[in-house]
């Protein structure tokens, strides 16, 4: 069991400071059966700093036609066909207030826009197994993208809009598209935008076309000299208008030399570099459940997050870009039935948006809203999976500081702290992905045990009172579990609680529990546990 800390005199407290408190390996040591106690140590000041809409989510223009290992999970889930009159979608994106939205996906390379210059008819998207990606040109109907914009001013929502990249490029044979990107249409489609007053908070340019590039691929110093297009022509348009949109690129998968050459020749015309992570490999795997489970697997996306963070930093214009996961599902082709839309999936989720933090990343948007497998909500029912909910619980409780925290014991519990948004204090963030062990986690300062405690300097420390007042001897904590103890359940219950969507559509509150600051955090064998520590003060926090 966790232990208590009592209040038994300035003596006790000053001989635990300098004898110090029990050891990282001895309280890592299994308690009884099916417990294990661990500690979390916090850092005293940030390590990386996050945007406060961190959390993101696309909507893709794959129609009901795409189907991956014979299963067909799109529906009508486009951009081009979504019912945007649906009060749980609504409802859902205005929870966030705001949610980042990247409109995109590998058919926004085929995307034209039916703008005045466009020659020739806006025909849909046609299943063709001979054609680039697997469909023929598809094309966006201004009065679609007007029904859009209402959409999205209603909910409130912050667009990047991932433009055509292929236009005007001969593409080879299983090889690279070859010359300059033709922005005819992109202008004429960005000048009707601004036109309408739509704002649009970014344009992003391409799909993965990066490095080696899905399906064909453009050279770094081709999307140099194109990205410096797209920031001219942005300039020319919104000369009169502010703020200004973002300049995006290249929503791809990090390959390092291209990056490195992209970053280098860009310096004042890119201010989000954009890339994407599949890193649970095939929906189809078989031993998906075992990846999401497996720490190794989760911690493989590290070298990723710190290659890029490194290029950043080294690039040789002095960049001001700043990083975004401009898309992640886990896994590609639309996810798995049953896995990627259960609980089980906020285990990936959740651990690869706290570790994204620690290395800078501003944003990080989600493969998808709603669609394929993965959708946060369900492409049919608009009802949402249990991953909707963790992304809506980091959106509201995850602060943009982003702060170091070191376990006694890391196999299988993972663990991340932020400052509280809105709030003063810490909100921690525990992920248990053992199926049979309860953790019981205290959290310390150079190893006091932080509780709801008055600060005194002692040394280079800080030691650490128990108040009398009881106006602050409590935290919220915020527990996950999957219906019935099932990991693969679609259902998530919050402190007990099933949450669910209402008959009039209404997105459930989102409530903690209120536990006694003297006990430990227990989280229970495969659960996730945000826990806010208001009583522990943190300059960087204040």
């Amino acid at each position: 069991m966790g232990r208590r800390v009592s209040f038994l005199g300035l003596c006790f407290w000053v001989c635990m400071f300098c004898c110090g408190a029990a050891s990282a390996d001895s309280r890592g040591s299994s308690g009884e059966e099916g417990t294990v106690q661990v500690t979390v140590s916090v850092g005293k000041s940030a390590i990386a700093e996050i945007d406060d809409d961190f959390v993101c989510a696309t909507l893709d223009w794959w129609p009901p036609e795409k189907c991956d290992y014979g299963v067909c999970s799109w529906h009508r889930a486009s951009l081009l066909n979504l019912d945007l009159s649906n009060k749980i979608l609504l409802n859902a994106v205005k929870a966030f207030s705001p949610l980042k939205i990247r409109l995109g996906g590998t058919l926004q390379d085929k995307v034209l826009y039916n703008t005045p210059d466009l020659k020739q008819p806006c025909t849909s998207f046609v299943k063709n197994s001979s054609a680039l990606f697997g469909f023929t040109q598809g094309c966006l109907p201004m009065a679609r993208w007007d029904r859009l914009n209402a959409f999205f001013k209603e909910s409130g929502a912050k667009i990047i809009f991932g433009l055509n990249a292929l236009n005007g490029r001969t593409i080879q044979p299983q090889g690279p598209a070859v010359g300059a990107w033709d922005s005819t249409n992109a202008e004429s489609f960005i000048r009707y935008t601004v036109s309408k007053n739509y704002t649009i908070f970014g344009w992003e340019l391409g799909n993965e076309l990066s490095g080696g590039g899905i399906g064909t691929r453009v050279t770094a110093s081709q999307y140099v000299s194109d990205t410096i297009s797209l920031k001219n022509l942005i300039l020319d348009i919104y000369k009169d208008v502010e703020p200004k949109p973002l300049i995006l690129a290249p929503g791809g998968f990090v390959d390092s030399s291209w990056f490195k050459e992209f970053l280098d020749n860009t310096p004042k015309s890119l201010d989000v570099i954009t890339h994407h992570i599949y890193n649970l490999g095939s929906g189809a795997d078989q031993h998906l459940v075992e990846k999401i489970l497996d720490p190794t697997v989760l911690d493989g996306e590290l070298a990723t997050f710190s290659n890029l963070q490194s290029i950043i930093k080294s690039s040789a214009s002095a960049t001001s870009a700043v990083a975004w996961v401009g898309e992640a599902g886990g896994a590609y082709n639309s996810g798995r039935d049953h896995v990627s839309n259960t609980f089980l999936y906020s285990f990936w989720y959740l651990d690869q948006m706290a570790m994204a933090s620690t290395f800078d990343t501003k944003t990080y948007c989600r493969q998808a809203f709603i669609g394929g497998n993965y959708g946060l909500l369900d492409a049919t029912s608009f009802i949402p999976n249990p991953d909707y909910y963790s992304a809506l619980l980091w959106h509201r409780l995850m602060g943009r500081k982003v702060l170091g925290a070191s376990l006694s014991r890391s196999d299988k519990i993972r663990a991340y702290a932020h400052c509280a948004k809105a709030s003063k204090g810490v909100m921690l963030l525990f992920i248990n992905l053992d199926g049979n062990s309860t953790a019981e986690v205290t959290v310390v300062n150079n190893g006091t045990p932080i509780r709801n405690h008055r600060h005194y300097n002692f040394g280079k420390g800080i030691i650490q009172f128990p108040q009398d007042s009881d106006g602050e001897n409590v935290r919220e904590e915020y527990h996950l579990t999957p219906k019935d103890g099932d990991p693969l359940s679609r259902t998530v219950l919050l402190n007990g609680n099933i949450l669910a969507v209402s008959t009039s559509g209404e997105i459930p509150a989102l409530n903690p529990k209120n536990v006694n600051s003297s006990s430990s955090i227990v989280v229970a064998p495969q659960s996730i546990v945000f826990a806010h520590m208001p009583y522990y003060a943190i300059p960087d926090c204040s």
